[in-house]
């Protein structure tokens, strides 16, 4: 028979013991992790004033308690003092054994959507890049014999012609160049995996982006000095990070923030049964417009794009790569503030980012 503090310990969804007061009794490491505070600072204090809500829970609360019957609470943005709201739905229900006390699960609405859709992103991928391989490497030949034969006739031209056979080799490069990050995110390689400081790709990245497409933005540190090496192949993690960067600095803000910390209670469940811990998080958060509407739910899916000229291709490619890496990305958005979150697992041993 298990130990209940073992299963108390093991539960992957944050979950935070009320007492008759109001007063927080006890939460697990998951619910530590989602609030970001420690058990120790929260005891005793009244629930309502650690965890915030975007409605007027207490009469249905106190309605559940006298009733002894539970309460659940559907698409309802919950956080706290230390961390922004996430969209979650709550589990509320008395607790057999402990009189007046009442348990609260919170199960973050982007862990239970995109974990069904994880696999879904794999299998689109497989078919539609599976396709499109095959039109860019049938397209791909028709148009060196276009760009061939525009160039030719470019050599029998008069000066003000000459525009329209440039206009025809110019157009056909940019789809063979289209082609080739098509072909790129199909021949993408397996990750070669090794300890990997993160704190140095994202460095490289954020240098990189100073220097070409974010000139004009301002990029903000905010690591976690004590954060353990991650197990990664750091050209791949590199690609994705210039890659959100990208996307970032595209999206109508001013700033982008690049946060790193360390959430112990993070796990991955798969539908097999098997879990992975991913205790290590990257945030890039920019200030912008946020995404559209009608793209939120199919992001990370390939040729789904929210710019006129966007070739849907990045987002699918970064979801590809943390995929590879047995990790996890999720978004949340809304106008002035759109968040990327990576999950990764920590390299063996006790190495940290500091040496």
């Amino acid at each position: 028979m298990s130990d209940p503090g073992d299963i108390w310990t093991s539960l992957p969804v944050p979950a935070v013991v009320i007492g008759a007061d109001d007063g927080i009794r006890d939460v697990n490491p998951a619910a530590e992790g989602f609030l970001n505070v420690s058990a120790k600072s929260v005891l005793g204090q009244p629930v309502w004033d650690v965890i915030a809500v975007d409605d007027p829970l207490e009469i249905a609360f106190d309605r559940a308690r006298s009733s002894g019957t539970p309460l659940f609470v559907n698409d309802i943005d919950v956080g706290s003092g230390q961390r922004a709201p996430l969209q979650c739905a709550l589990q509320i229900a008395p607790l057999v054994g402990r009189d007046d006390c009442m348990l609260m699960l919170i199960t973050p609405r982007e862990l239970a959507g995109r974990m069904t859709q994880n696999h879904s992103v794999k299998s689109a991928a497989k078919s539609a890049i599976g396709m499109a391989e095959m039109l860019a490497h049938e397209i791909k030949n028709p148009l060196a014999g276009i760009t061939g034969a525009a160039q030719l006739l470019s050599m029998n031209l008069r000066a003000e012609d000459l525009e329209l056979t440039d206009l025809i080799v110019a157009e056909s490069r940019r789809i063979v160049k289209l082609l080739e990050q098509v072909e790129q995110f199909g021949n993408l390689s397996k990750p070669v995996r090794a300890p990997v400081n993160l704190h140095d790709v994202l460095d490289r990245a954020r240098r990189s982006a100073l220097l070409g497409f974010g000139a004009g933005m301002r990029i903000i540190e905010d690591y976690d000095p004590s954060l353990p090496f991650a197990l990664g192949d750091k050209d791949q993690l590199l690609q994705v990070i210039l890659n959100l960067l990208k996307n970032a600095s595209e999206a109508g803000g001013s700033t982008i923030r690049l946060h790193t910390y360390f959430e112990h209670s993070f796990r991955l469940r798969r539908a097999d049964g098997s879990g992975q811990s991913l205790p290590l998080q990257i945030e890039v958060v920019d200030d912008g417009t946020g995404l559209p509407e009608h793209i939120k739910a199919d992001v990370f899916d390939p040729f789904v794009s929210g710019r006129e000229n966007g070739t849907g291709l990045g987002l699918a490619l970064v979801s590809k790569i943390i995929s590879e890496h047995d990790g996890w990305i999720s978004v949340t958005s809304v106008p002035g503030r759109t968040v990327f979150r990576i999950s990764l697992p920590r390299a063996r041993g006790d190495i940290s980012q500091e040496s």
